[in-house]
């Protein structure tokens, strides 16, 4: 008897809860946008050298990276990777000869802003934007998915208190513009 009752019903559908999944999207994106990065652990002087040059901004006015700057006789990037290599050379930390950038430049010569006070806000709006357009879309596919379909009128009848004749006027005019 059940049986029968649960297919007359038509096929069950589980409930999805959009909470949990809106949550687990948000800590996702929350995940990532705080992720730590895996700096390269190379001993080659050469590419720890490269390396930093990655973190930093040529300040010629390109705005490229220190490496990619592309400028012919730019009257700045050798200098700036000499200075690189000789506090490499030194043995500082790479977070000591950022510092030093940043004493220097200011903090434009980094390539990414740092992720405290208000640089902050650029580390997490991608994620919690991509969060929130998620939940978005959940809710405008929800409410589609709702929505009872349109009701058709068939050809030669027309809806209460509109005129017949007018009501298949505009549906012929409808049917040309869409045949085309």
């Amino acid at each position: 008897m059940a049986a029968a009752r649960d297919l007359a019903r038509g096929p069950h559908r589980p409930q999805t809860n959009y909470f949990v999944v809106a949550a687990a999207l948000i800590s996702l994106a929350l995940l990532v946008a705080f992720a730590p990065v895996k700096l390269r652990a190379s001993g080659d002087e050469s590419d720890r050298t490269e390396h930093l040059g990655g973190k930093l901004m040529c300040m010629c006015g390109c705005g490229q990276v220190l490496n990619e700057c592309n400028h012919v006789d730019c009257p700045l990037r050798a200098g700036m990777f000499k200075e690189i290599d000789a506090d490499v050379a030194r043995g500082e930390s790479d977070d000591l000869i950022l510092q030093d950038f940043v004493q220097e430049y200011g903090e434009a010569v980094l390539s990414s802003p740092p992720a405290k006070g208000f640089n902050l806000v650029v580390w997490i709006f991608p994620g919690a934007a991509l969060a929130l357009g998620m939940c978005i879309a959940i809710l405008v596919v929800r409410n589609w998915r709702r929505r009872k379909p349109a009701v058709s009128v068939p050809a030669g009848s027309a809806p209460k208190g509109v005129d017949a004749v007018q009501f298949e006027s505009a549906r012929r005019q409808a049917d040309r513009e869409t045949e085309d």
